[in-house]
């Protein structure tokens, strides 16, 4: 295991970088690894992040790394966007990505369910709301959720009757 200590000064010195270039932090993750450690950055901004983005922030907090260094031994810094699917860590993410399709996990079960999918309606009094098939609201307290993620909300064109499987 990774001492907090060092967990907790690259993620200082990575929100620095980060907000600096106006992007998020999402979430910082230090894994030992055979050879070293593994250092994962997810960093996000509106309208998403580019692989341009993910090199400048890497490039700087290399840098920081090197002077700062926290580590006693050697480690691989990979910075990357949480990607469509991406987690939701906070009040903050439950409230951002309100009306946007999501699949909640609960430690505990919930009307003999722990699973759910269904639209994110928000965040209220620490409280997730949401709304699943069928129009039924299910309301999970923040500290019961386990895990969640973003679902992939892709509406696919009907194909016309008339011109499946016919050329011109």
């Amino acid at each position: 295991m990774v001492e907090k200590t060092a967990v907790e000064r690259v993620r200082a010195l990575a929100l620095g970088i980060v907000d600096f270039m106006g992007m998020e932090l999402v979430q910082v993750e230090v894994k030992r690894e055979p050879g070293g450690a593994i250092v994962r950055l997810f960093i996000d901004k509106l309208g998403g992040v580019t692989l341009d983005d993910c090199s400048r922030v890497s490039r700087q907090l290399s840098a920081q790394l090197d002077v700062d260094d926290p580590f006693e031994h050697r480690y691989t810094l990979e910075v990357s966007s949480p990607g469509l699917d991406r987690p939701l860590y906070g009040p903050r993410d439950y409230e951002r990505f309100a009306g946007r399709m999501v699949r909640v996990t609960a430690y505990e079960p919930i009307d003999g369910q722990r699973r759910f999918v269904g639209r994110l309606l928000g965040l209220v009094e620490g409280t997730v709301r949401l709304l699943l098939s069928g129009e039924r609201e299910v309301s999970i307290p923040l500290e019961g959720v386990a895990k969640a993620r973003l679902e992939m909300d892709i509406a696919f064109p009907k194909a016309s009757a008339g011109v499946r499987g016919r050329h011109a």
